[in-house]
């Protein structure tokens, strides 16, 4: 069944836009290239943001801590994650790789969340505090990657009572069977919707168009 949006009560969530990820010639975007070429990723981003902002439904930046010199050198136990960020400097502050893409830039008046150092865009960030402020109920979620920070960011916001919806075709992950774990095995279990960009767009355009009248 279609799912339907009240656009005053829904935002597009999206999570690490960052050079390094999305842009030729960033660290990440030749491990990434092959599954974004494939299901057609930057294109999707665009028309999901773009249809968002055409239709009066919040976009919400969603951003990973940018590193920088000494981050993480005196943690206990960082992650994986984070030690791979240590070692490569991924999305580095101050680097053009740490910058968000040109195409998704932050507009006036759109949200730009605190800096998430794990996987989860609500752990100790102001996430969950500026949706509330801002009236949401539903969550779109699109950016990357789709098995790490969409599914933490995602998740978490299923436990916070958000409704979740995930665009499968407006993510990506390092290889298919990532993308396959996160939108057939693990999605299911906490998304209250799963879909593609046109199912998106189309749902959002429809919640936007006035009713017609009665004669």
């Amino acid at each position: 069944m279609p799912e339907s949006y009240d656009i005053r009560r829904t935002a597009v969530l999206l999570v690490d836009p960052f050079n390094d990820f999305i842009a030729e010639g960033g660290k990440v975007w030749p491990r990434l290239e092959p599954i974004a070429r494939e299901v057609g990723l930057l294109d999707n981003l665009r028309s999901v943001v773009a249809t968002a902002r055409g239709t009066g439904v919040r976009v919400m930046f969603v951003p990973h801590r940018r590193w920088e010199p000494g981050d993480y050198d005196t943690w206990d136990h960082p992650s994986p994650s984070q030690r791979k960020i240590q070692k490569l400097h991924h999305f580095a502050r101050g680097s053009w790789g740490g910058e968000f893409h040109p195409d998704f830039q932050p507009q006036a008046g759109e949200v730009v969340a605190a800096e998430h150092w794990g996987s989860s865009g609500f752990a100790n960030t102001n996430l969950d505090f500026q949706l509330k402020q801002h009236g949401i109920t539903h969550v779109a979620l699109i950016g990357l990657l789709a098995n790490t920070c969409i599914e933490a960011t995602g998740r978490y916001a299923m436990e916070l009572g958000y409704h979740v919806t995930l665009v499968r075709d407006a993510t990506a992950a390092l290889s298919a069977e990532m993308m396959h774990a996160a939108h057939e095995l693990n999605g299911p279990t906490y998304a209250h919707a799963i879909v593609t960009t046109a199912e998106l767009v189309t749902a959002l355009g429809d919640a936007s168009s006035p009713s017609p009248s009665r004669s």
